[in-house]
């Protein structure tokens, strides 16, 4: 039984509502306060998002902030006002610490929670070319930053990701942003670490990882197919301008598609996207007009093999 088979032509939207790579000065439409990532992930919900991933950001200078107390202002609101998956980060951002990136996972104990399956450079600086002033001076230290900057995910920090949130039936949106971080994900498979199905979040067009070539798309496709066969669910998030054609090709293939000011905040060609909800009804017209089917999140559950949300901690 293949992914789109296994799923019978519903395709599961993710949205992203916030992220920590965009930063408050390159659009005005990021959510930064937990009542903007509240609002704007209940619409993005109405919109046709069954999972939301989420981060949270200092109400006042927009900084990532992975505390657990950062989150708890708006993940109950969202639960109470969608019935959507909420997917918690633990990528959290390049600068922190393991333990400092799972804390909110493991104290809210989400049925989803990203997880890095590989070390990488991750190049943000040439933003820089694009964007001079800023509203606040850790911006440009971030994006500076970048240009001497490892995101670390080694074996250790994802054993220990995986030992700290398991055993509370959180179960994991693993991003791949290369080939390699297949084969890592196949080696705690082998181990008996993660069990399937996997939901592969295949990332292209960040510098550091894979390209958002087509034949990029393929080739991340036909390993995931040849290293899991059947115990894969695929999706696909192209950063930048590459959101839509990356996601339209994916869902042509079976695939799933993740957006979201996160990946990009874009609405089209020099058109800033005004909220979450916008991308996610561009795609959703993408994937109803392919003949395919928008997942509502108890299907996504089923798909995915998720707890339910009466098992989350928040």
């Amino acid at each position: 039984m293949s992914t789109s088979t296994a799923q019978n032509g519903k395709v599961i939207i993710t949205c992203a509502i916030t992220g920590a790579i965009h930063t408050p000065s390159m659009t005005p439409h990021l959510p930064i306060t937990p009542d903007e990532i509240t609002s704007e992930a209940v619409a993005a919900a109405q919109a046709g998002a069954s999972i939301l991933h989420l981060h949270a950001r200092n109400p006042e200078t927009g900084q990532p902030d992975q505390t657990p107390e950062a989150f708890a202002p708006f993940l109950p609101r969202i639960k109470q006002g969608t019935n959507a998956v909420i997917n918690i980060t633990t990528g959290g951002s390049p600068y922190m610490s393991v333990a400092e990136r799972v804390s909110p996972a493991a104290t809210y104990q989400p049925e989803v929670a990203s997880l890095n399956m590989g070390s990488m450079n991750f190049g943000l600086y040439p933003l820089l070319n694009k964007y001079k002033e800023f509203k606040h001076e850790w911006e440009r230290a971030h994006l500076e930053g970048s240009r001497d900057l490892v995101f670390r995910n080694s074996f250790k920090d994802i054993e220990y990701v995986l030992e700290t949130c398991y055993g509370n039936g959180t179960r994991f949106e693993f991003e791949c942003y290369d080939i390699s971080h297949l084969y890592n994900l196949a080696h705690f498979a082998e181990r008996g670490l993660v069990k399937p199905p996997f939901f592969v979040q295949s990332v292209f067009g960040l510098l550091g990882g894979i390209g958002p070539h087509p034949e990029d798309v393929m080739h991340m496709k036909r390993t995931a197919d040849r290293l899991f066969g059947n115990d894969f669910r695929w999706s696909v998030l192209g950063a930048g301008s590459n959101q839509f054609r990356i996601a339209a090709q994916a869902a042509a293939l079976g695939g799933n598609v993740r957006v979201g000011l996160e990946d990009s905040i874009w609405a089209g060609k020099g058109e800033l996207a005004t909220s979450n909800a916008v991308q996610v009804a561009k795609v959703r017209s993408i994937i109803e007009g392919l003949g395919l089917f928008v997942a509502t999140p108890d299907e996504a559950r089923e798909i995915l093999s998720l707890k339910g949300g009466d098992q989350v901690a928040f």
